[in-house]
């Protein structure tokens, strides 16, 4: 698994006019393909009329899935710069639709290329990105009288404190970055003078 991977902070729109023409890039996050597809579904029911509705997405944190769409723009010229600005950015799960209001004058194959991949380029800009790291998730067993000076431990170090639980014993689910596991593991007996247990679990990203 990738260690990292950025993607968009937020959905959002972005427009701005080139030759009389409008582009309008819509981006958003998405966590599988299908979701990727549909939000492209969603921008063209709302651009019917439009010139052109072209899109790109990225998905997976190793960038496995890739599209790109022309969508009757010349071969190239559209989709394929979108997602290479989305690739260059290292942006993934993450998906774009742009827009294009012809408005009288060609751009040229050039113009459409610096076009397309630039307003991409801009609504990154404007709506932000976010890195997401790799996590090992992590659950602590520890008695009541320990919890909650141990949870309020957790949060003034910056550990991610993901859920907790009240039954016989007290759980605490964590993420920890996976290099730091060990010296998690010595500094939760020292804490707890060796009376919590740490059980190590999958694989997740998080906000870096």
């Amino acid at each position: 698994m990738q260690e990292q991977y950025r993607t968009v902070a937020r959905a959002g729109v972005h427009e701005t006019e080139i030759n009389r023409s409008r582009f309008i890039c819509a981006l958003a996050p998405a966590a599988t393909e299908q979701e990727a597809q549909d939000f492209v579904a969603r921008v063209r029911k709302e651009h019917p009329t439009a010139t052109h509705n072209c899109f790109a997405y990225v998905i997976g944190a190793d960038a496995s899935v890739q599209k790109a769409s022309d969508d009757g723009e010349p071969g190239g010229t559209a989709g394929v710069p979108m997602l290479q600005m989305l690739t260059r950015r290292e942006m993934r799960y993450v998906v774009a639709v742009v827009t294009r209001y012809y408005g009288g004058v060609k751009l040229g194959a050039g113009g459409l290329i610096r076009a397309y991949g630039g307003v991409v380029g801009e609504a990154l800009d404007a709506l932000g990105t976010i890195t997401r790291r790799r996590y090992r998730l992590a659950t602590i067993t520890v008695g009541h009288q320990r919890a909650g000076r141990l949870e309020n431990d957790l949060r003034a170090t910056g550990r991610t404190v993901r859920d907790v639980r009240y039954a016989e014993a007290v759980v605490i689910e964590i993420a920890l970055p996976d290099a730091d596991v060990e010296a998690f593991r010595g500094w939760l007996a020292d804490a707890t003078a060796g009376e919590a247990g740490l059980e190590l679990g999958g694989e997740a990203y998080g906000d870096a």
